[in-house]
């Protein structure tokens, strides 16, 4: 008797432990490694390191930023596509890498959708666009269309070829039939040189990297990308704002396992990766530095990639650009 009056006791105790038991159901047991395929310094590099500094505070055997980069970061994906599914090697990836490589880039060597197992968005990268003012006498993005339109080409930089920043240009010039001329740099650091120089009429960047040459006053920031105005450049209205509410395109860094990686080593990863990029002190990092933190679940994650996909790939396809080797 005395046994089944605290079987109940035991089955609420069962259901109680239960999730409990879930969530702890993986703790690696040595480093995990972040392969970054981008160089170091740069911007996946810097949202790679924060959250591999916060994740060792649960993951306490490390998580080693590993960087390969190359290739508009397709060696670091393909060495992750490659790499056996058990949660210790991660991708930190940018959206053009997953999104917009396979439209672009025909001798992709690795599947996005069917190599990879999405786990989350860490941040949303949106981008502002900036001109050069002795070159280009406009202060609103509105001014900047009346110019354009008057020029008999305008000069679009980027930081390379199937980068959003490319591909963002023609969006933004397809929609507003200005002509330009796109001018493909090695990196972001490249392009602003040529921006600072007035080799090129204006780009889209990301917020950090246009914030210091916009403070001095010597390049102008007319528009930001994204859904919400962005803390550094809080007189830069948004797309939607300065009447275009159909030009907004944003960027994020994301992380990926290779696909068939086990549900339980995702689910942990994400619920560990989610809660380090809402943490006050590395949410404030991450803020200023331009940055929407999100932190999404895996599904929605995995719907926004599906989307994302498709978007960029009719983007790649109307601007007929072909890859060059």
């Amino acid at each position: 008797m005395i046994a089944l009056r605290r079987l109940p006791l035991l089955l609420a105790a069962l259901l109680v432990a239960g999730p409990l038991a879930a969530a702890d159901a993986w703790s690696p047991a040595k480093p995990i490694r972040l392969i970054v395929g981008y160089a170091p310094g740069s911007g996946a590099d810097q949202v790679g390191r924060l959250v591999a500094n916060k994740l060792q505070e649960t993951f306490r055997q490390g998580v080693i930023v590993d960087n390969k980069p190359g290739a508009g970061g397709a060696i670091g994906a393909q060495e992750v596509a490659r790499a056996a599914a058990d949660g210790y090697t991660l991708l930190l990836a940018a959206l053009p890498q997953i999104a917009i490589a396979p439209a672009s880039n025909q001798s992709l060597p690795y599947q996005p959708q069917k190599d990879f197992a999405p786990i989350t968005e860490l941040v949303g990268t949106d981008l502002v666009l900036i001109t050069n003012p002795p070159k280009v006498p406009a202060n609103s993005v509105a001014e900047f269309v009346t110019w354009a339109k008057a020029q008999p080409v305008v000069f679009m930089g980027d930081p390379g070829p199937g980068t959003v920043g490319h591909f963002g240009s023609f969006v933004f010039a397809n929609a507003l039939k200005l002509k330009i001329e796109s001018v493909h740099y090695k990196s972001t650091g490249d392009s602003m040189t040529g921006m600072l120089s007035g080799d090129i009429n204006a780009q889209f960047v990301p917020h950090a990297v246009a914030l210091a040459q916009v403070k001095a006053g010597k390049l102008r920031a007319l528009v930001t990308t994204g859904p919400s105005r962005s803390a550094l450049f809080p007189d830069a209205p948004t797309f939607k704002e300065a009447g275009y509410p159909d030009l907004e395109f944003t960027s994020w860094y994301a992380i990926f396992a290779p696909a068939k990686t086990p549900t339980e080593i995702l689910d942990r990863i994400n619920a560990e990766a989610v809660k380090a990029v809402q943490s006050p002190d590395l949410r404030a990092k991450l803020e200023d530095a331009g940055l929407r933190v999100t932190g999404t679940s895996r599904d929605d994650f995995a719907r926004q990639v599906k989307n994302d996909t498709v978007r960029w790939g009719k983007i790649v396809q109307a601007s007929g650009f072909k890859e060059q080797n």
